[in-house]
């Protein structure tokens, strides 16, 4: 008779003494429980081995429930099992596997030892209660394919040992190698996805978990020293720098974006502490520079930790290399060729980028422009080494679609940052800066230049009452640098608000923006509030209003909206999550697929977007103080409980809670495709990791419990986030 154990998802029988040979995961996943397929589903087979006649027969049928693997003990006394171990050729592989090295691996290859293979048990002796000896055997290089390699070897399994919980694997080559997974029998898989050190680096064999997920007081007896050991391994100790080879997960202040050594100029304050809080990012322990010794010095290759980087082929159209050169080698083109001393001298100069294009320098790397950013760039002739980009769709159809301010207030819920408009909720606007410093706080925008605007609607009391005033709310966080920004050659900056009215038919209508310039050089504060016009005058001094507008914006989205809420606050939830979460952790299992590449990412942005004269200080208004900026911003308006997408509609004003509405939210402005189509997705994504999340705590008292979950969320809150 078979009963089904719900909690630990295999079938177990009564009559007979039943060794498990290979855990596996819970039915939550199919695919053999890789964490990247994840689709909630209870239709695995089951897969049955028994022996005959000195071989593995498999038995599949249809169950609902995930895959297992037994063997009864009246059969025989051992089970032989293949295993086969796929090897993928990577970037990294294809790189390091050239020359001399390669040609050893490849000779040592033939012999069959180069791959140790090891088993471990699940479960300690229940008589001693001491480990059981591991299962050793080296896997034989046997075949290609395309960009896989694969190593094979067959274990006599002896029925005491009961189920394998983990794979132990020592790399003999002389260079380090990809594993994507281990497949037993063809049929169960346990999933790597990791580089391996050679041991004549590193002797320590390196670990991979059955497929199956435990919460900590779950792990059987037989792992618990292995899933303690490798957390250890990934937190690492703190001090030296790290090596190419490393997995070590560590935190650090955003102290290597400038280069003092190189010029004073390049100098930049540390990010993270009290005077600039920040998140941590991942450290990385280069040496610090002469002239400030709390900075570290730059680096054209940034450590992230192995796995980390970037690593299919098949999938990858460049590399981090590749994009750092091809970078470099495109801005000083946009520089010299483009912008003269003082900017684009005036507005159809930017049409050059699409109708005459750039001439490149003759570097290799920017034929791989097209590839790395293939909806900007056009194409490159080859001729003559020209980038010509491509033109926006809405300027095809209209080149002049960004004067009008239909399309003007279009953008600010379905441009390219639809993250900051706001309801206006007290009047008159005010700042809430020192008025000692920053002049007086009321905003140029008055109740009656307002009305004149929209008194044919109704007024401002009555605005506020219905909710139909909007704003983009840029005067308190640019306000501050206005003063440095000015003292850059050829630029400006200012602070800036921007009013809308909701129409009657639902679309917005800018109705006032304000410029405002602090004290400067025993100058009172300068503020001025612009409309639309019917004069040339007006008209122009409109336009070029908006224009600044348009420039603050799509300046925050970059520096805050996109770089600081998405890529740099991310980065201590990726740490965290390694440093804390086991590999077999049902959290981890959930989280990695989704984390994977950002380290990488955000690495290549210190090296050659955020720092300093990279391309962000150079493209961007605020310069050299645009990470100094992004800094202010993360300390003033990053919250995380506001940071979910109903949160912070509701913080903005845009909805309120109600449970007859779709998604429980009631949208203020029904058109706001930012918020209907990212509202769709949330609660998809939501309703499947509440799926997911309640399966394994089906009890609140399974969450205070779990010591790796508890101590990844309170190193989240005071080490990578501590500034909060």
């Amino acid at each position: 008779m078979l009963k089904h154990n719900l909690n630990n998802s295999y079938y177990t029988n009564t009559n007979t003494s039943v060794r498990n040979l290979l855990l596996v995961p819970k039915p939550f996943f199919s695919g053999g429980g890789n964490a990247s397929s994840a689709v909630i589903t209870r239709k695995n087979p089951i897969i049955n081995i028994k022996t005959r006649r000195n071989r593995v027969v498999l038995r599949r049928r249809s169950a609902s429930t995930g895959v297992k693997a037994v063997l009864t003990a009246d059969e025989k006394s051992t089970t032989t099992v293949k295993a086969v171990v796929t090897v993928l050729q990577t970037v990294g592989g294809a790189l390091t596997h050239l020359g001399l090295s390669r040609g050893i691996d490849d000779i040592v290859d033939v012999f069959g030892k180069t791959l140790l293979v090891e088993l471990v048990a699940a479960e300690l002796d229940p008589k001693s209660g001491l480990e059981k000896a591991t299962i050793q055997s080296y896997a034989r290089r046997t075949g290609k394919d395309d960009n896989e390699t694969y190593y094979e070897t067959t274990f006599e399994i002896p029925n005491e040992f009961g189920e394998i919980g983990a794979v132990l694997i020592q790399n003999g080559h002389l260079k380090e190698m990809f594993i994507k997974n281990i497949v037993f029998n063809d049929s169960i898989e346990i999933t790597c996805n990791s580089w391996i050190h050679p041991k004549s680096s590193n002797p320590e064999k390196r670990v991979f978990f059955s497929n199956k997920s435990y919460l900590p007081t779950e792990t059987p007896s037989g792992l618990e020293k292995y899933r303690q050991k490798e957390l250890e391994a990934l937190r690492g100790d703190g001090r030296g720098e790290r090596k190419t080879a490393d997995r070590i997960y560590d935190y650090d202040f955003y102290n290597d974006i400038g280069d003092p050594d190189s010029d004073d100029d390049l100098a930049r304050p540390v990010l993270g502490g009290p005077d600039h809080p920040y998140p941590r990012r991942c450290r990385t322990g280069r040496p610090r520079t002469k002239k400030d010794p709390l900075s570290e010095s730059p680096s054209s290759k940034i450590y992230v930790p192995r796995d980390e980087a970037f690593s299919e082929v098949k999938n990858m159209t460049f590399s981090a290399n590749t994009v750092y050169s091809a970078l470099h080698a495109l801005v000083p083109s946009l520089q010299s060729t483009v912008l003269s001393s003082d900017g684009f001298p005036h507005f159809t100069a930017i049409d050059t980028l699409f109708n005459e294009g750039i001439e490149l320098p003759n570097n290799p790397t920017t034929g791989l422009l097209g590839n790395i950013i293939p909806r900007l760039v056009k194409a490159i002739a080859d001729s003559d080494n020209v980038l010509h980009f491509e033109t926006p769709e809405f300027i095809d159809r209209d080149k002049f679609a960004w004067f009008r301010d239909a399309e003007f207030a279009r953008e600010t819920l379905a441009g390219v940052n639809p993250c900051c408009i706001k309801l206006v909720t007290e009047w008159p606007l005010k700042s809430n800066l020192d008025p000692e410093v920053y002049g007086p706080a009321e905003s140029a925008i008055t109740t009656e230049l307002v009305e004149l605007e929209i008194g044919g609607c109704t007024t401002v009391e009555k605005a506020l009452e219905q909710k139909t005033l909007f704003m983009l709310d840029y005067h308190d966080v640019f306000l501050p640098y206005v003063s440095k920004v000015r003292q850059l050659k050829g630029t400006t900056l200012y602070g800036s608000r921007t009013l809308f009215y909701l129409t009657s038919c639902g679309t917005l209508r800018p109705v006032a923006i304000e410029l405002t310039r602090p004290p400067i050089d025993g100058k009172p504060q300068w503020k001025q509030a612009f409309t639309p016009s019917w004069d040339a005058t007006g008209v122009w001094l409109w336009r070029l209003a908006k224009s600044h507008v348009l420039a603050h914006d799509s300046g925050y989205h970059q520096l805050v909206s996109h770089w600081m809420r998405t890529h740099c606050s991310t980065e201590p939830y990726i740490i965290a999550t390694n440093r804390q979460l086991s590999a077999m952790h049902p959290i981890y299992r959930f989280l990695h697929p989704h984390l994977r590449y950002t380290m990488e990412i955000n690495a290549l942005a210190r090296g050659a977007l955020i720092n300093a004269n990279g391309i962000i200080e150079s493209a961007f208004s605020p310069g050299k103080y645009s990470m100094e900026l992004s800094s202010d911003a993360y300390d003033q308006l990053w919250q995380f409980n506001l940071e979910a997408l109903p949160a912070d509609l509701i913080h903005r004003g845009i909805a309120v809670e109600d449970p007859t509405a779709p998604h429980g939210l009631k949208l203020a402005i029904e058109d706001y495709p930012y918020a209907n189509d990212g509202l769709l997705i949330w609660d998809a994504i939501k309703q499947w990791v509440t799926d997911y999340v309640t399966y394994y705590y089906q009890e609140p008292s399974l969450v205070n419990s779990d010591s790796e979950l508890q101590a990844w969320w309170t190193e989240i809150r005071t080490v990578g986030h501590g500034d909060k």
